[in-house]
């Protein structure tokens, strides 16, 4: 009868064209490989390549209708069942070969013998479950990051979406050295001097070859070869330069993590702030100035290793240095050196040179990494220090204002992208009244938020953070932008592996992250630039999971609710509903709003002639309406349907004030495409009994009162359990009232 049931829900849940992604990346990681994409090539994969094919295959298989509706043979959910399969394969001592059958029926695409498989991978390969402390099941993985929705960052994860956001990586591009190098004094002058002291005597460093290069590359050799040789340069270049070369230092660690990471992250070698740093050591993603990645083998120059890997290390120095507009790296395979930059545009690298033939260019790269100023290593020279504190400097009414930076309040992990950088601030002398200073990396078709907020505010819009100043930043003179100021004018379309086509959006397997999440441009694109934007705001606060209890927290989604309202009947429209973005301000002292919604970035003016730069999909995604997922033309009701998934989302993801429970199975919902996003949260929000039981297995106990309350929300939200048809501006207020009757709910108004 089991058997028989079973049948019948596979049948009546058909795989379709569920697979396709899967079989795409399958596809492209053959092609990376140079390999045939045949079965056979399972036998040939590297186990970090057949790592990433599984785990993306486990994902797509728990989106698929049928997952839900099959049991296992314990009774669970067959859902539930490949979770812990997940996680049981991130362990280093699991068996791959043990899901290569399943990998074999996934690729040649017949369900009855997926779902068989399914069967046997998850009765073989899951240990038992483990004792839990709650009555609500945690998914064992890993902390939260602030870039991607509570995530647990795991590296298959954040490499096929790094792999989207950087798009075309340009490589082989003239005047690159001349473009970041070239500003540094007496650089050529003293690297020819340096290196002729290395040619000379009868023992030189340098003679066809750089003394003591180890024959067969091997890394730990490079790494101790290299860190050497970077010491001597520098001693020879004491006696010619004035300013002291010993202010950063090369730092090999490979075996030892970096911290401020929120997976496990590993550097092979880099340049560091710290001149007196040694093997020992406990380094911070702060203290890298520069990182770079090594590979013994030269055929390893490519995107699919050590490009992207030194992208991954790029990320996290961007993300752990708040003034970073851009980060320079290097990358040695075998002995051919490149040297990269990475901004909010993407990644591009000089021409590939032999170390061991090219022994000038070598000393020159090295130097100028000893030497280069802040500024010229991507650091933000309109945010200066002064007496151990951070200040920007704005006119404003035709005087000077000197903004005094108290803290960092958000910073995007992410590359490409908008990047937002959130301070908390202050007029110099007057603590007590605090602003926010907002910068980001805007494309320069799109409206400025600034303009939008100062207009909202001038028409007295309610609930949205309140206008104090904009500006586009300044750096030598002129506007802040990728092209002609951070990359010095290089033309990409020069780049050795240019060709016209790669410069156009490739179709996404994989959707762009919320940093990167204005689609106009894919950030490969020959012609697309950003420009670096600053706005102040008159209110602060912080996000609304943050809310000390459950009554403040609905009484803070009511207001952001209100403000919404208000915003759209001044003729913007936000569409950017997500956890971040929604506001609350319990401090008597503190006259910002309640409540208030952030982060015009996205908005859009509704009655206007022209496009707004930024049509497709917008939004967070894990908090994107089911039809943004799907790309209709974004509406209000995107943005009420959003406010239920943020609410959604915090009851799975938090306790009380604030207090983040970790990744959930819900993680995937950060990476998988937007159509099986789509699918996902259809199936959640269909059936009411489904929904219920579905919130009370996930929701955390704190907010369990909250059950009732939100299934009621998405009957008003989800009418019949579908999605809306028409525009309804009355869903405004029906939205409000059930929020403002939960308050009321002594379960809800309980301290616990």
């Amino acid at each position: 009868m089991a058997d028989q049931l079973r049948s019948k829900i596979i049948k009546d849940n058909p795989i379709g064209k569920g697979l396709d992604a899967f079989r795409a990346l399958f596809s492209s990681i053959c092609e990376g490989a140079n390999i045939s994409g045949t079965l056979d090539a399972l036998e040939q994969l590297g186990q970090e390549d057949l790592q990433n094919l599984v785990l993306f295959l486990l994902s797509t298989l728990q989106i698929l209708p049928a997952a839900r509706l099959l049991r296992s043979n314990s009774g669970r959910a067959l859902f539930s069942e490949l979770s812990r399969l997940n996680t049981a394969i991130t362990s280093d001592d699991f068996d791959l070969d043990r899901i290569k059958p399943l990998l074999k029926s996934a690729i040649t695409g017949d369900p009855d013998d997926v779902w068989g498989q399914v069967y046997k991978a998850v009765t073989e390969s899951t240990p038992p479950p483990r004792a839990i402390a709650s009555s609500v099941q945690q998914t064992p993985w890993l902390y939260n990051t602030s870039g991607f929705a509570n995530s647990s960052e795991y590296r298959k994860d954040v490499d096929r979406v790094l792999r989207d956001e950087l798009g075309a990586i340009y490589v082989g591009l003239p005047r690159f050295h001349e473009a970041f190098f070239g500003r540094i004094a007496g650089l050529k002058i003293i690297s020819e001097a340096v290196f002729k002291k290395c040619i000379e005597g009868s023992e030189p460093l340098f003679s066809n070859g750089w003394s003591g290069w180890p024959t067969d590359a091997n890394q730990d050799d490079v790494l101790s070869w290299f860190t050497e040789l970077n010491e001597k340069l520098a001693t020879f270049a004491e006696g010619y330069k004035s300013t002291p070369t010993h202010r950063r230092r090369p730092l090999a660690q490979p075996n030892k993590p970096i911290q401020g990471s929120t997976a496990e992250r590993k550097l092979d070698v880099g340049f560091v702030d710290n001149p007196k740093a040694g093997k020992d050591s406990r380094c911070h993603w702060s203290h890298i100035l520069i990182p770079g990645e090594l590979k013994s083998n030269p055929s390893a120059d490519k995107a699919s290793k050590a490009w992207l890997d030194l992208g991954r290390y790029a990320r996290e120095v961007l993300a752990a240095q708040d003034t970073r507009r851009f980060v320079l790296g290097f990358t040695i395979c075998g002995s051919l050196m490149r040297i990269w930059e990475f901004d909010r545009l993407g990644g591009i690298a000089s021409e590939q040179f032999d170390i061991n033939k090219d022994g000038l260019q070598f000393v020159s790269t090295v130097l100028g990494f000893l030497w280069m100023s802040e500024e010229e290593l991507g650091f933000d020279p309109t945010i200066m220090t002064a007496n151990d504190k951070r200040f920007i400097e704005i006119e404003r009414d035709g005087s000077t204002e000197r903004l005094i930076i108290d803290e960092v309040m958000q910073r995007a992990r992410c590359i490409a992208g908008r990047a937002t950088t959130c301070w908390k601030a202050h007029h110099e002398g007057h603590p007590q009244t605090p602003l926010v200073i907002k910068d980001s990396w805007q494309y320069p078709e799109r409206d400025e938020e600034g303009e939008l907020l100062r207009e909202a505010t001038g028409q007295g819009v309610v609930n949205v953070a309140r206008y104090y100043y904009h500006e586009t930043v300044q750096v030598r003179g002129t506007d802040d932008n990728i092209r002609r100021n951070v990359r010095g004018g290089l033309d990409i379309t020069t780049a050795t592996n240019y060709r016209p086509e790669r410069s156009m959006p490739p179709p996404n397997m994989i959707a762009k992250r919320s940093c990167s999440a204005s689609p106009t441009k894919a950030s490969g694109d020959a012609l697309s630039n950003r420009v670096h934007r600053r706005v102040i705001l008159r209110d602060y606060g912080k996000p609304i999971y943050e809310a000390s209890s459950r009554s403040a927290l609905l009484a803070a989604l009511e207001g952001c609710i209100e403000g919404h309202e208000s915003l759209r009947k001044a003729a913007f429209l936000h569409r950017d509903i997500s956890i971040n973005n929604l506001m609350i301000n319990e401090d008597d002292d503190n006259l910002s709003w309640p409540s208030f919604l952030i982060d015009l970035d996205l908005a859009v003016k509704e009655q206007r002639d022209g496009a707004s730069g930024a049509k497709g999909k917008t939004g967070t995604r894990a908090f994107m309406a089911i039809g943004a997922l799907l790309g209709e033309q974004h509406s209000f009701m995107h943005d009420l349907e959003s406010f239920f998934w943020v609410l959604f989302w915090i009851c799975i993801h938090y306790d009380a004030q604030g207090k983040d429970m970790g990744p959930t199975e819900f993680d995937s919902w950060n990476y998988i495409s937007m159509e099986l996003l789509a699918k996902e949260k259809k199936g959640q929000v269909s059936h009411e009994g489904d929904f219920i039981r579905s919130a009370e297995e996930n929701f955390t106990p704190y907010y369990q009162p909250l059950v009732p309350w939100i299934n009621r929300l998405r009957k008003v939200v989800f009418p019949n359990g579908g999605r809306w048809e028409k525009e309804d501006t009355g869903l405004y207020a029906r939205m409000r009232e059930i929020i403002g009757e939960a308050r009321k709910d002594p379960k809800v108004s309980a301290e616990r």
